[in-house]
C-alpha cells in the first residue's frame, strides 16, 4: 500500500505526495484541469499548442536553458494534453528536485509565448498532424470521437485544424489561460525520495506567490447520443473498424465493474475474448482491442481493429456474436474469479510504476477530490458479481445503440486476395 500526503497552498494550488524510499529519482509534475474539450471549434487546439509553447520561452529563459536545464543532468521533461486535462513533468535524480519544482512552475505560469517561437511551432504542428494522419491508428480513434460526439468539443481533434494553428497568437495563448487557469483545480504531484516537509517548503516557495486565479468557465455537458454507421476511405493497406458508443462517467459506481467487463471482452490481456476469436482461432486480426475512457460528464467505450478488406464483415459479426454472449450468458465461477485475479493483478502492475502513480494521484484529486486506494479497488472488483456483469453488458453492449466506423482502402490501396 502507497500512502501520501496533501497539503493545499493559499492561492488554492493543492500538493501531493508519495514518499517512495528505494528509488533515486523522482517523478514531478503539474496537472492543470484543462484540455481539448474546453475549446471552441474558433480555438480548436489552443490547449495542445500551448503545451508546446510552454517550453519556448518564459520571462527568465530562452528555450535552450529549459530543454537543457533537466537534460544536461540525465534528467527528462515533459508534457501531455488530452480532453480534459494538460500536465507538465519531469524526472530526474532526487538530488535535483529543487531544480525540476523550480522550471514546471517557471514553463506552467510564466510562459511568453514568443512571436517567433509561435510561428516556428505552428510547423512543427503542422508536421506532428501530416505524421498523425499517416498513422490509421491513431486518427481512427480521433475519428471515431468525431461520430460520437459529433458537434461537441470532445468530438474536436486535440491537435486542432490547419485553420485554426495557423491563425494563433500571443494574446490567444494569453487569452485562453486567464479564461480557464483556476488554482483550485490545479495539483503539484510528485513520487520519490524526499521528505513531505520538503516538498511543502519547495512547493511554497515557488508556487506559493501565484495569485489566487478563478475560472467561471463550465464545461459543456454531452447529451444527445445518435448512433451512426460512418465510412471513410483512405489511403490505407489494411481496413480498420471502430465500434462503440458513449458509457458511464467518472463518478459512476458502475465505473469499476464495467472496466472489469471491457478487460474480459479486449483487455491487455492475450487471453481476452475478442483476441481468442478473432486472432488466435481465425488470424484475421494482429490485434483487437476493447477501452474504456470515463470523461467527468460521460464516456466512452470502444472495439477497434484492423484486417483484411475482404475479413472485415465476418470480423464485424465475430465481435457482435462476443458481445451477445455477454449480454445473454453469465460468467461462469471460475471464470468469474479468473477475471478478477487478472483485473487486480494488472491495477496492481500499474501502480508499480511510479509515473503512472504520480499522474494518477494528480488525476484522482482533480476529478474525485480523493485518490482511490489500492485496497477500496481490490474490494470494488471482488464484489462484482456474474449478474452484475451481466447487467452492465445488457445497458451498454445494446446493438442498435453502436456506432460504427469502417475505414476502408482508396482503389488501388488495398492488398489483392
Amino acid at each position: 500500500m502507497r500512502d501520501y500526503a496533501i497539503h493545499t497552498l493559499k492561492n488554492g494550488i493543492r500538493v501531493v505526495h508519495n514518499r517512495e524510499t528505494t528509488t533515486k529519482i523522482v517523478h514531478c509534475g503539474i496537472m492543470l484541469d484543462i484540455g481539448s474539450r474546453d475549446e471552441t471549434q474558433a480555438n480548436q487546439g489552443i490547449a495542445h499548442f500551448w503545451e508546446h509553447m510552454a517550453f519556448k520561452g518564459t520571462r527568465k529563459r530562452k528555450a535552450f536553458h529549459i530543454l537543457n536545464r533537466l537534460e544536461s543532468l540525465g534528467g527528462e521533461l515533459n508534457a501531455f494534453t488530452d480532453k480534459e486535462k494538460i500536465l507538465f513533468f519531469a524526472s530526474l535524480r532526487d538530488s535535483y528536485f529543487e531544480r525540476a519544482v523550480e522550471l514546471l512552475t517557471d514553463i506552467t505560469f510564466d510562459s511568453i509565448f514568443p512571436e517567433g517561437q509561435i510561428e516556428r511551432e505552428r510547423n512543427v504542428i503542422m508536421e506532428e498532424m501530416a505524421m498523425y494522419f499517416d498513422d490509421p491508428e491513431d486518427s481512427l480513434q480521433d475519428e471515431f470521437d468525431r461520430v460520437v460526439f459529433a458537434g461537441h468539443p470532445l468530438g474536436m481533434n486535440i491537435l486542432g485544424r490547419e485553420k485554426t494553428i495557423k491563425s494563433f497568437r500571443r494574446i490567444d495563448f494569453q487569452r485562453f489561460i486567464k479564461e480557464h487557469l483556476d488554482t483550485r483545480k490545479i495539483i503539484f504531484s510528485s513520487v520519490g525520495n524526499v521528505e513531505m516537509e520538503e516538498v511543502v517548503r519547495l512547493a511554497e516557495k515557488y508556487m506559493g506567490h501565484i495569485p489566487r486565479m478563478t475560472s467561471r468557465k463550465v464545461r459543456k455537458g454531452f447529451t444527445g447520443y445518435k448512433p451512426k454507421e460512418v465510412v471513410l476511405q483512405r489511403t490505407v493497406k489494411q481496413a480498420r473498424c471502430a465500434i462503440g458508443r458513449t458509457a458511464y462517467k467518472l463518478s459512476d459506481e458502475k465505473r469499476g465493474p464495467f472496466y472489469m467487463l471491457t478487460n474480459i471482452l479486449g483487455g491487455p490481456g492475450m487471453n481476452s475474448r475478442l483476441n481468442m476469436v478473432l486472432r488466435e482461432k481465425r488470424g484475421y486480426v494482429y490485434s483487437i482491442a476493447a477501452q474504456f475512457v470515463p470523461f467527468t460528464d460521460t464516456g466512452l467505450f470502444v472495439i477497434s481493429f484492423g484486417t483484411e478488406p475482404s475479413q472485415m464483415v465476418k470480423s464485424i459479426s465475430l465481435v457482435e456474436l462476443e458481445l451477445r454472449k455477454l449480454r445473454e450468458e453469465p460468467l461462469g465461477k471460475k471464470q468469474l474469479a479468473a477475471a478478477k485475479e487478472q483485473m487486480m493483478g494488472q491495477i496492481a502492475m500499474g501502480e508499480e510504476n511510479n509515473v503512472s502513480f504520480m499522474m494518477m494521484m494528480a488525476r484522482n484529486l482533480l476529478d474525485q477530490g480523493r485518490i482511490t486506494t489500492l485496497d477500496e479497488l481490490f474490494s470494488q472488483v471482488k464484489d462484482t458479481s456474474a449478474e452484475d456483469l451481466m447487467t452492465l453488458a445488457n445497458e451498454i453492449f445494446k446493438e442498435n445503440k453502436f456506432s460504427y466506423l469502417m475505414m476502408e482502402p482508396r482503389a488501388g490501396h488495398g492488398h489483392s486476395q
